[in-house]
């Protein structure tokens, strides 16, 4: 995710100087200096330099991050945004020390290819000028929304944080039901993603409800009307809600777990 989040930056335009990258693992920062021109730095050099740091670890690795990265902070006000799920903005002030202005970030791997979409929650410290920067910055990897309370990021993850995964799923089963009426793989694979992909692209550019642009598909007594009753009557809705209610709760339980 870091790395998506670095070349989104460059692809802004945005000077491979001004971006300062530290892993536990040389051998990522020096293939982003050498590719793209950022600086090698380590955490005593962004917390003394940087006014946007991004704790892109695992929950597990945060606790020592905010340790080595804490020293560097003291009398500095830059804006510290979490990668992080479950790790709560209350936790991470007790790492990094109180009145720092502070953001989770609940990113998707479509990121990766520029089509992100992320949720998001500032404490009360965050400035305007500071949330604005946290929106350009991740919308250089696809499209975020604040939300009004921290624990609707646990919903997010559910949503939009697990979601790619409900959607290859859903693919992989249509590819599978398709070979299996006889058609060659490589063409169910092509159609499959295409029609997936021409899919969103048509919703986001509608004005339309989902429920509308599913009408206009589903012809009276067609081949898509009975697909959708079929769809209705395993019972895909409920499974749907119960299966987003599941993650949800399980971010609630990795919040828990973190404190």
């Amino acid at each position: 995710m870091a790395h998506s989040l670095v070349l989104g930056l460059l692809a802004k335009g945005r000077d491979p100087a001004r971006i300062h990258v530290a892993d536990i693992d040389a051998g990522k920062v020096a293939k982003l200096v050498r590719e793209h021109g950022v600086n090698a730095s380590d955490h005593e050099r962004i917390g003394r330099d940087c006014d946007l740091i991004v704790l892109a670890v695992k929950p597990q690795a945060m606790a020592d991050a905010c340790a080595s990265l804490r020293p560097a902070l003291v009398g500095r006000a830059p804006v510290v945004m979490s990668l992080a799920a479950g790790v709560t903005l209350d936790r991470i002030e007790e790492w990094l020390g109180s009145g720092l202005a502070l953001v989770r970030c609940m990113p998707n791997t479509p990121s990766l290819v520029g089509a992100g979409a992320a949720g998001l929650f500032a404490s009360d410290n965050a400035s305007a000028e500071q949330k604005r920067a946290i929106e350009d910055l991740m919308n250089s990897v696809g499209v975020c929304a604040w939300c009004e309370r921290e624990s609707d990021l646990d919903t997010i993850t559910a949503l939009s944080g697990s979601g790619p995964a409900y959607f290859f799923l859903f693919m992989e089963a249509m590819q599978n039901a398709a070979c299996g009426l006889g058609l060659e793989r490589g063409l169910a694979e092509k159609l499959t993603g295409q029609t997936a992909l021409g899919a969103a692209e048509l919703a986001r550019a509608s004005d339309l409800e989902l429920a509308e642009l599913r009408a206009q598909v589903t012809s009276p007594g067609g081949t898509t009307e009975a697909a959708i009753a079929r769809f209705e009557q395993g019972g895909l809705r409920q499974l749907v809600d119960e299966a987003i209610a599941c993650a949800a709760e399980r971010a609630r339980e990795l919040a828990r777990e973190s404190g």
